[in-house]
């Protein structure tokens, strides 16, 4: 049973992406790396967006089960997108993970670890496409 769904209508790389309830409503453009103007957002900054704030988000749910203070914790993602070698293309992600310098290394790792395991983006990808994790 779906807690939640979103639901967005595209035109394409060169167009318009706007979600149902009108919150989402962005300007799309092709990348000049892919020929285009790169005058819009682009769908890999979207998913890499939205990746970073899941796993933010996943990271202080984790932590908190744990019992450590992730507050100020940050997530950057980096979606790269690369030809897949069959006349299509393929994503991959570098998720860096900014954590206190209150835990300890081995605290560190664990959560990385278990909030992959949580991440609904993470659960989607996993199998999918290479995503590496690094603590910054």
């Amino acid at each position: 049973m779906r807690v939640y769904t979103a639901t967005a209508t595209s035109e394409g790389r060169d167009g318009r992406a706007v979600s149902s309830d009108g919150r989402l409503d962005v300007r799309l453009a092709l990348q000049k790396e892919l020929g285009g103007n790169g005058a819009g957002t682009n769908p890999e900054q979207l998913f890499a967006a939205g990746y970073a704030a899941c796993f933010a988000t996943s990271i202080k749910l984790v932590a908190a089960q744990q019992g450590l203070d992730v507050s100020d914790a940050s997530v950057t993602a980096e979606v790269g997108l690369s030809p897949n070698g069959k006349g299509g293309y393929g994503l991959d992600a570098i998720l860096r993970v900014k954590l206190p310098d209150t835990l300890t290394s081995e605290q560190a790792r664990t959560l990385l670890d278990t909030t992959h395991q949580v991440c609904p983006y993470s659960n989607a990808t996993r199998g999918n496409m290479p995503v590496e994790l690094l603590l910054d």
